[in-house]
């Protein structure tokens, strides 16, 4: 599994970051670290889930992942 660190806009609460935390922990091969208000610290399984699905799942969670 390979750590990334996550820059998600969007987000400016604790109720943002439960949400983040939730749509990332839904996913097959994310492990989530931590999530604070604009990031995420996430170890990822890259042969089960690719950075699309998880800016898919960020976005569906109302958020957006910066490149």
């Amino acid at each position: 599994m390979k750590t990334q660190e996550l820059t998600i806009q969007g987000m400016s609460c604790g109720h943002c970051v439960l949400h983040v935390n939730k749509a990332l922990s839904m996913l097959n091969g994310v492990k989530v670290e931590s999530v604070e208000i604009g990031k995420a610290l996430v170890k990822i399984d890259e042969s089960i889930v690719t950075r699309e699905h998880i800016a898919k799942a960020i976005e569906e969670a109302g958020y957006k992942l910066v490149p």
